[in-house]
């Protein structure tokens, strides 16, 4: 109290120094999001061009692929906090690198039980019996690939954790280069070799797992804690493990619920009419892309934010978070910038049909706020996960977004695509709110007794 700029503690001063270190652990981690996006494109347009019925058939499994690696990766997201916590301490970090591979394993198995269920997805769903009996192996190959992402995400969030994000790049971008090769080669055929349509993608999606787990774990003998430790699994800790899920699962709670609700938005502009659909298809990925910027900053604040709360240095772990929200508000502003000043060539990259484009055009600011409030409450709501404290998150987002989800149907009836993202801007605004005042509370219950009484 009443410290001067030159007496204050260390922690509390340098708002540059921690925007700039959010940066450069935040940016490894954003351009391997990238290429991951970019990679899984290459999928979609080979597969589109080898037939129309081997492209549904690819759909149809991503449908579930995707919300289940989205989940476990959620789920291993909660790791970070306790590896972050013993970055100096080799004796107690091991343990939880090894409970994480086990967390890994055990939620890796559940996700590949539900991808590997495609089949039986599809026909209890009504999906054609045409694009059933393409799938072939496909289902069972991609539960595989679950399982190995998910030992993978246990190698990649340690190093999160310890805030070696190049780490994480090199076995990303490893993956999704093996993932390009594999796909061009093994889908079409290349010189005399036909290749395995269908087949080769789901080959080409494991073997780029595999790769990138590989690298990844092969990174984390390079942090000093680690080296030359046994990282085996051992046998599971029950409790610990308990521990670890209790951050983990309701993080990958709202990843579901996000899903779902998205789910739901898309079916509501789908009723607006065909062009409407597109427009909003196209929309979202346009957020998504600014969107994942804030995740890769939010994970970046995890290990900056650990020695205050080491320390129970409140306004160290509050400068952490506000340094995060400086970095994301500025990452999607320029994002966003460049957006609009590219529009035109943009746009014409999605879509020819001038009606779709007349709406983007139209929906672009609202899609610019939206990336913005999404940006800043995801930042906040990591600052829930460096503190272990996600379950506020969890009922944020689904009071916000189920009363989203109630409200898309009519309200795309009454007010088309500018009604539905209005709607998404206030949703993602309550949560901005929610996620800071939760982040505020909790965060003040690490101040030492003496200290909140200064």
């Amino acid at each position: 109290m009443g410290l001067t700029r030159e007496a204050a503690p260390p922690s509390y001063a340098p708002a540059r120094g921690m925007v700039g270190r959010t940066v450069s652990t935040a940016l490894p981690l954003y351009l391997t999001m990238l290429a991951s996006t970019a990679g899984g494109l290459v999928d979609t347009v080979v597969l589109g061009r080898y037939s129309t019925a081997t492209l549904a058939a690819f759909a149809l499994t991503m449908a579930v692929y995707v919300p289940a690696t989205a989940t476990v990766a959620g789920t291993m997201r909660g790791v970070m906090p306790f590896v972050a916590a013993h970055d100096d301490d080799p004796d107690a970090l091991v343990p939880v690198v090894r409970d994480s591979m086990w967390l890994g394993i055990v939620t890796g198995l559940l996700g590949a039980l539900a991808v590997g269920a495609v089949p039986l997805i599809g026909l209890v769903s009504g999906v054609p019996q045409q694009t059933l009996s393409e799938l072939g192996a496909l289902p069972v190959l991609m539960a595989a690939s679950v399982l190995v992402a998910a030992v993978g995400n246990a190698a990649t969030s340690t190093l999160v954790g310890l805030g070696h994000s190049k780490l994480v790049m090199r076995a990303g971008t490893t993956g999704t280069a093996a993932a390009v090769v594999l796909s061009l080669t093994l889908v079409n055929g290349i010189g005399s070799f036909d290749g395995f349509g269908l087949l080769g993608a789901g080959i080409a999606m494991l073997m780029s797992s595999l790769i990138s787990a590989v690298v990844a774990h092969w990174g984390l003998r390079r942090p000093a804690v680690l080296a030359g430790r046994s990282l085996s699994p051992g046998r599971p800790h029950a409790r610990a493990l308990i521990g670890l899920a209790g951050v983990g699962v309701p993080l990958a709670a709202t990843v579901l619920i996000k899903f779902a609700v998205l789910g739901v938005l898309a079916i509501a502009a789908a009723r607006v009419g065909t062009a409407s659909a597109a427009a909003h298809s196209i929309a979202v990925s346009l957020a998504g892309l600014m969107f994942t910027a804030a995740v890769a900053i939010g994970q970046a604040i995890i290990p900056l934010m650990a020695p205050y709360l080491k320390a129970k240095d409140v306004r160290g772990l509050r400068a952490a978070v506000r340094a995060g929200v400086m970095t994301a508000l500025g990452a999607v502003v320029l994002l966003g910038v460049a957006l609009a000043v590219l529009r035109i060539p943009v746009l014409s990259f999605f879509t020819h049909d001038p009606d779709v484009r007349h709406q983007l055009l139209a929906l672009l600011p609202l899609v610019l706020l939206v990336a913005v409030t999404d940006a800043l409450q995801a930042v906040c709501g990591f600052g829930l996960v460096a503190i272990r404290n996600t379950v506020p998150s969890l009922f944020a987002f689904a009071v916000c977004y189920g009363l989203l989800a109630l409200a898309a149907a009519p309200l795309s009836a009454l007010g088309g695509l500018t009604a539905l993202w209005l709607a998404l801007l206030a949703a993602n605004t309550l949560l901005v709110v929610a996620q800071a005042g939760f982040f505020f509370q909790r965060s003040g219950s690490f101040a030492d007794p003496l200290s909140r009484s200064v």
